[in-house]
This record gives C-alpha cells, structure tokens and sequence, in this order.
C-alpha cells in the first residue's frame, strides 16, 4: 500500500472554491493540482475531474462530482484540527462556520481546553481542538 489519502466529492461544482477556501485560511497548505474536465468530457466544462490540496502537509483529494447522489458529506466523518492557540481556534472556528452549521458551540466540554465542531457552507465537517497541553 503506497498511502491513505481522504477523498472528497463535491456535488455542487464548487471543489475549487473549498480548495481555495480551505488552502486560504490555513497556513502551510496549497492546491497541488487539478485536472478539470473539458468540452464533450463526461462532466460539465471546466468542472473538478480530479485535484490533490494539502492542509498543513496532509494531503487531500477531490472532485466535482457530475452525478448527483442521493447523500453528501456526513458529520460522522469529519477533519479533526489540533489548534497550537486559542486564537487560532476562534479564527478557524469563525472562518470555517460562515454559512455552515454548528455542531458543538466552541466550549470546554472537559476532554481539552476548547473545542468546537462545526459543518462549513459546503458541508464539510470539522473538529476543532485545543488540547490542554499546548
């Protein structure tokens, strides 16, 4: 086995805007490449076939997917961040819950300092963690 790299699968055509979005509020992360689809291809003109990002050196996979599906991305998978400052915390927190869905409200809820959980606007799900020891 040569590596396990999470997959996401947008629905909406709007891969590329996560990936910037994404590779925008976190330091030390990039879009690495992307494939798009052109004219007479099996999905729409200019639309995600396939793109590799990185967050903080994890890598990452996604597409736009031409089929629509009967389900999207669920809470019960979800990218865990482990936050060096409570600062860094609220930032992500705030960036990553406009015009998404809150979770859990950030708040000690006794197994770290601070967390929070949240799903973005689209509707990817994060865990945001400040440990005790930081």
């Amino acid at each position: 086995m040569e590596k396990v790299t999470p997959f996401l699968m947008f629905q909406e055509g709007n891969a590329e805007e996560a990936m910037n979005f994404y590779t925008s509020i976190m330091e030390d992360s990039q879009i690495t490449n992307i494939v798009r689809y052109g004219a007479n291809e099996a999905g729409p003109e200019g639309t995600v076939m396939q793109a590799t990002f990185t967050l903080k050196g994890q890598e990452f996979m996604c597409i736009d997917s031409y089929i629509k599906h009967q389900f999207t991305f669920t809470p019960s998978f979800s990218i865990f961040i482990t936050c060096d400052t409570e600062e860094e915390l609220a930032n992500l927190y705030e960036k990553l819950g406009e015009g998404g869905q809150e979770l859990m409200p950030l708040g000690d809820y006794g197994f770290s300092k601070k967390f929070g959980w949240i799903n973005d606007r689209f509707g990817v799900s994060w865990q945001l963690n400040l440990p005790f020891e930081v």
